[in-house]
């Protein structure tokens, strides 16, 4: 780093420090919803050496001001209610109203997660989205909506003028609706307040939401910032791709031909490592969270990225939890949908990494192969999606007995010319509209063709007579497959493949 460089980085580290009267995070604002049973983190800034004092429910405590103007206090657990007040005093005071103890959710990703209520014109739309908009009267849930900003370090704020809302169907059009729905679902189910935090940057990939030390720790990561000079030395042909885009566009349209699929240009900026972290996570950390919900994959499907995706979701959920130390909090994630993509995308890869990911403690994956769109890669079910999340939150965060898995794969067992596949949570295992369909079977060449399956009990019998000393078997394994697998849920499996590695297909 330059001398210049390293002067807008300390301006930007002591801009806080600017002004002497004390400062709070805009994390803290009226209405917010402060992460109940736990200590209240409450941090900020002031004048070196100053002291400071935080007040909520009759407890104060107190700290001063180190000499770079950061202060950090905790105020005692509060169980769920309120409204209740905070107070921060120094030489000027604070003082936020109408704050409930209950439950943080940090919601984060791409596209998916970040739709709107309103949906993006011309690209996705929300099922029922006007009415279900007009009864988004919730004042127990609390909104936080985060500007999009990309940096080369990590913040200690965020970027915007943001603060948090009351849920209603003013403030909730532009919000998250994957969130949202998840949100509705658990403040009816567990009767708590609800704070979400939306923290989404369409088309970006995972890599830019590991922090830079998350992606050091293992050297197997560092493709990634290969792929992002890569990606970057193309950047300066983008005008003229889109030019001739634009003539090919044209072209169709006057022919009455269909318009030509084209290849999708990422920002430069959101696609940096760690770029996202540093700009949307960042200056989260320290804020009480219950756990962590995530929808993405998509950006991931093509090129180098998807052989690292088990490597850098796992990571990423790693890093998340070392940053905010925490524990091993909730993380609970969204597989992605059924989408036919391009000719190169490796959307059975992705799905495969994230079911993996389900080996860390207390995460939990909603499968969506069989809600999404084959045409179109922002599926409008986004209701279902919310339920299935919230789900996996009854169970792993609340300790509720409840179904919130398909059925998923364990292990096979050879039985003379046919695997027999054990699932867990088979509780009911059926195949819908007939005979179980998208089973693969292979033997020591790995070379797959299409299985017959037969369910017995909580297992599944496939074979194929070609297939004499059969060693392997996937489902699903395709970008937009045929699948018809359910517990008495009604909860569909997760596609999988029972291979030690996920095997890259051959190059085109």
């Amino acid at each position: 780093m330059n001398l210049k460089s390293l002067f807008f980085v300390l301006l930007a580290i002591a801009a806080p420090c600017v002004n002497a009267e004390v400062r709070l995070p805009r994390l803290f604002s009226n209405h917010m919803v402060l992460q109940r049973d736990a200590p209240i983190h409450v941090w900020g800034w002031a004048e070196p050496g100053e002291a400071v004092s935080a007040a909520m429910n009759g407890a104060t405590q107190t700290a001063t001001a180190d000499r770079l103007g950061h202060w950090s206090i905790y105020l005692p657990a509060l169980a769920a209610g309120g409204p209740f007040e905070l107070k921060v005093s120094a030489s000027n005071s604070i003082q936020l109203s109408d704050i409930l103890m209950g439950d943080v959710w940090f919601a984060s990703r791409q596209s998916n997660m970040e739709i709107p209520m309103i949906g993006f014109p011309g690209s996705a739309v929300i099922n029922h989205s006007e009415e279900e908009i007009a009864q988004a009267n919730h004042p127990n849930i609390r909104l936080y909506l985060v500007k999009k900003k990309a940096s080369d370090y990590p913040l200690n704020d965020f970027a915007d003028e943001a603060s948090w809302s009351i849920c209603s169907p003013e403030t909730v059009r532009k919000f998250s609706a994957v969130a949202y729905f998840f949100g509705r679902n658990l403040n009816e189910s567990e009767h708590v307040p609800i704070g979400l935090i939306d923290s989404t940057w369409g088309g970006t990939p995972a890599a830019a939401w590991v922090s830079l030390g998350g992606i050091a720790s293992d050297p197997a990561l560092m493709p990634v910032f290969a792929d992002r000079a890569r990606m970057t030395a193309t950047q300066a042909d983008i005008p003229a791709m889109l030019a001739a885009e634009k003539r090919e566009d044209a072209a169709a349209k006057e022919t009455n031909k269909p318009a030509p699929v084209h290849a999708w240009h990422p920002d430069p900026d959101s696609w940096g490592p760690a770029a996202l972290f540093n700009g949307m996570v960042a200056p989260a950390v320290g804020f009480g969270i219950k756990g962590a919900i995530w929808y993405q994959g998509e950006s991931d499907t093509t090129g180098p990225l998807a052989p690292l995706y088990e490597k850098t979701f796992s990571g990423l959920i790693t890093d998340w939890r070392r940053h905010w130390q925490q524990g091993n909090f909730p993380f609970l994630f969204v597989q992605i949908a059924n989408f036919k993509g391009g000719a190169t995308a490796l959307w059975p890869v992705v799905r495969e990494a994230q079911r993996r990911t389900l080996a860390l403690k207390n995460t939990g994956m909603a499968v969506t192969i069989e809600i999404g769109d084959p045409n179109n890669v922002h599926p409008s079910d986004k209701q279902t999606v919310g339920a299935r999340l919230s789900a996996a939150a009854r169970a792993i965060a609340y300790g509720a007995t409840v179904e919130y898995s398909g059925p998923a794969f364990r292990q096979t067992s050879v039985e003379n010319n046919s695997l027999r596949v054990w699932f867990d949570h088979a509780g009911g295992l059926s195949a819908k509209d007939g005979e179980a369909q998208g089973f693969e079977i292979a033997g020591r060449d790995r070379h797959f063709l299409p299985a017959s399956a037969r369910i017995d009990g909580q297992s599944v019998v496939v074979s194929n007579p070609q297939v004499p000393n059969p060693e392997y078997v996937r489902y699903g394994w395709a970008n937009a497959p045929t699948v018809n697998l359910y517990n008495s849920a009604g909860l569909p499996a997760s596609p999988f493949t029972s291979e030690e590695g996920i095997r890259m297909p051959p190059e085109r």
